[in-house]
């Protein structure tokens, strides 16, 4: 018999069942409380916690350890130190201690700060996250970690969002406090995000040195067929692909990632997996080593796998859909609409929060997602529009409705309800629709946040959700606290921000162009790019929320914004090189060879007499004038890439409203070349060889 999936799962992990196993009784109660109440942990704890690592590493081959960290490159990063140290008598031993698993040094001058530290100021530390589980992967011990400068400022993804997720929970429990609940002591933010992703043969991913350098094609016409006969999505899975996906799986099991869903996109060559819910701060760890291990994985299947946003310009691109809602300690889904008044109470109250905070702070969860990336993906081919807006579905909505006009609300069951405090109706799950357009939309005991693009980190936006429910339920707290009447209170709460509110919900096609009328007269935010976007971040209300919860300081938010400008910047210009690069060295030459032999054919009929050479003539032409087009485009990119601006967020505005439009102009050329040219003449693969090239 072979190894089971049970045998298989966190067999890596250094989990629960594992600590229980090696350390003591009386550690392991401490790492619990640890873990639960923030607590430090003692160094005698942690002198136990490292040996037993240690021990259980090596068992499973481990040579090394890493403090295994995200910083603001949206990446993951690690150092590796071996065990091995030498006693008095010269012999080489094993060595792990409590102070080397709780912090680290790693030079930090080569990571983005954002302006919070100077270059030569080289010195960081990683500290061990003890909430989130150590485990073995290719030799090496990894204990997930945070990040930090010399003076303690977060120079990571993590960081922050462990500090959302005690935010939300404080705020959520007062609430919970005021609905009688005397038993939670914590509320944790759930995720369950969606990786869709491509897979392209390795041979023509190498052929193409605009995969290579920036994960996307800047060239290709549209191939004869792409997604429009429907027949890919959840299709039958071609034997090669599947042979990837069963390795994939059974990696990410034994580093404890509960893959649990796997299937054809819509696109040619598009996939996607999904994973159980978790914790934010575990779904965000696990999401990073998604990402990795798709890539390592599909490296050894003969695959590159693409997660890039747009990776295609004619078909669909590729998200992370953010599925999140909250759950107390004892198990309960606070997103779970309740079969009795109190909880129905309790849910819509919970609703409103998240309501009011996506109007309020839509363009800082804007800001969360924007990449260059996903600006050619926002509002194409099954992405959500750049508009944020909430879809409840007909029933919510209905229910919403009633509570906004004080009057009836009448169930399926045709049971008259009112919409007063003690008999709010029951409200079941999975009562609608889904809204595929829609960026917000309520699936029936969560939200899904369906604008974060597949190479995203899924902290931002986990920061920004959870930072603007604590920042509606600290408010709701503050007033119902103070209420006489607690039952009239949140009924009069509930139909004044259900009433403020009513503009970010919107049940329609968000792709209809009179969507985009309708929200700009509601007063919506239309962020279309990233230069839209990010002045988002550190706009006077968002650096008051997050440092009013304590997320961020304000010197960590303007470093945020400064990391994200220049990356932006970078991409774009790097995408402009490979561009000019590809013109220069693989299409002009080749499509001028091309039309020299058209030519000559031309000529040598025209010789002959009497035989046509007008194909020749006619495609020549062509030709020719696509290629002067062409070159055209590749100067001015050259002369605009030397007239870009030094100051980085002028180069953010000058990279939308100059380079992108070049380079629009400069595929437009090379796309209409393509079909004139012979395929065994064309540099390198096409959309229809990329696209259909798993088999």
């Amino acid at each position: 018999m072979g190894e089971t999936v049970t045998d298989l799962y966190g067999s890596m992990v250094f989990d629960e069942a594992a600590m229980k196993e090696y350390l003591s009784d009386r550690t392991f109660d401490t790492w619990k409380e640890c873990v639960r109440t923030g607590k430090t942990l003692d160094i005698e704890a942690a002198e136990e916690i490292a040996e037993a690592m240690k021990r259980w590493a090596i068992g499973l081959g481990a040579t090394h350890y890493t403090h295994w960290f995200q910083p603001m490159t949206g990446a993951t990063a690690e150092k590796h130190d071996s065990f091995i140290d030498v006693d008095e008598t010269g012999k080489v031993v094993m060595r792990f201690s409590g102070k080397e698993l709780v912090k680290g040094e790693p030079d930090a001058s080569s990571f983005p700060s954002g302006g919070l530290r100077s270059t030569f100021e080289a010195r960081g530390y990683t500290a061990w996250d003890p909430t989130s589980f150590a485990f073995v992967k290719e030799g090496s011990l990894y204990i997930p970690t945070i990040f930090c400068s010399f003076s303690g400022q977060a120079l990571d993804k993590k960081m922050p969002l462990l500090r959302s997720m005690e935010a939300v929970s404080k705020e959520a429990v007062r609430i919970l406090r005021l609905f009688g609940d005397t038993k939670t002591q914590k509320v944790i933010p759930q995720v369950g995000p969606e990786q869709e992703y491509f897979l392209v043969d390795k041979k023509m991913y190498d052929a193409r040195r605009d995969l290579r350098f920036t994960g996307r094609t800047l060239f290709g016409a549209p191939p004869a067929r792409g997604q429009e006969m429907e027949d890919h999505y959840f299709g039958m899975i071609k034997p090669r692909v599947a042979a990837f996906m069963e390795d994939l799986d059974r990696e990410l099991w034994k580093v404890g990632v509960p893959s649990k869903t796997k299937h054809n996109e819509v696109a040619p060559s598009q996939h996607e997996m999904a994973v159980i819910y978790s914790d934010a701060n575990t779904a965000n760890d696990h999401n990073q080593l998604v990402m990795e291990i798709l890539k390592k994985t599909a490296d050894k299947h003969g695959f590159s796998c693409l997660i890039h946003e747009k990776p295609y310009a004619s078909v669909n691109g590729s998200g992370k859909h953010n599925n999140w809602s909250l759950a107390t300690d004892t198990g309960k889904n606070l997103f779970k609409p309740g079969s009795t008044p109190s909880q129905n109470m309790q849910f819509l109250l919970f609703l409103a929060a998240f309501v009011e905070g996506v109007d309020e702070y839509q363009g800082l969860l804007r800001a969360s997602i924007a990449s260059s990336g996903n600006d050619h993906r926002l509002g194409a081919q099954e992405a959500p529009p750049a508009i944020i807006s909430v879809f409840l579905g007909d029933e919510l909505t209905e229910v919403v409705e009633s509570i906004i006009q004080g009057t009836d609300h009448r169930d399926t069951g045709k049971r008259l309800l009112s919409v007063g405090v003690d008999v709010l109706p029951l409200i079941r799950q999975d009562n609608t629709d889904r809204n595929r357009t829609s960026p917000m939309a309520f699936t029936g005991n969560k939200f899904e946040f369906r604008m974060p693009g597949s190479s995203d980190s899924l902290a931002c936006p986990n920061v920004m959700i959870n930072t603007m429910m604590a920042e509606e339920l600290s408010r709701y707290a503050d007033e119902l606290e103070a209420a006489e009447d607690f039952e009239s209170a949140v009924s009069a709460l509930l139909k004044r921000v259900f009433t403020a509110h009513q503009r970010i919900l919107f049940e329609g096609n968000g792709y209809d162009a009179a969507w985009v009328e309708e929200a700009e007269k509601r007063g919506l935010l239309n962020l279309q790019t990233t230069p839209d976007a990010l002045p988002q971040l550190h706009a006077p209300a968002s650096v008051a929320l997050l440092v009013k919860h304590g997320i961020y300081e304000p010197e960590e938010i303007e470093a945020r914004y400064n990391v994200y400008v220049d990356k932006y910047v970078q991409e774009v210009r790097i995408e402009v090189r490979t561009m000019l690069d590809m013109i220069g060295k693989d299409i002009l030459p080749a499509v001028s060879g091309y039309a020299a032999g058209l030519c000559r054919r031309a000529a040598e009929q025209d010789a002959c007499g009497g035989i046509s050479a007008a194909y020749e003539k006619e495609t020549a032409e062509k030709i020719l004038a696509l290629m002067t087009s062409l070159q055209e485009s590749a100067d001015s990119l050259v002369k605009d890439l030397a007239a870009m601006p030094e100051d980085m967020e002028e180069a953010m505005y000058y990279c939308r409203d100059t380079l992108i439009g070049d380079m629009s102009g400069a595929r437009a050329a090379a796309d209409a070349l393509e079909p004139l040219v012979d395929r065994k003449v064309w540099p390198f693969p096409t959309y229809a060889d990329l696209m259909f090239s798993e088999r």
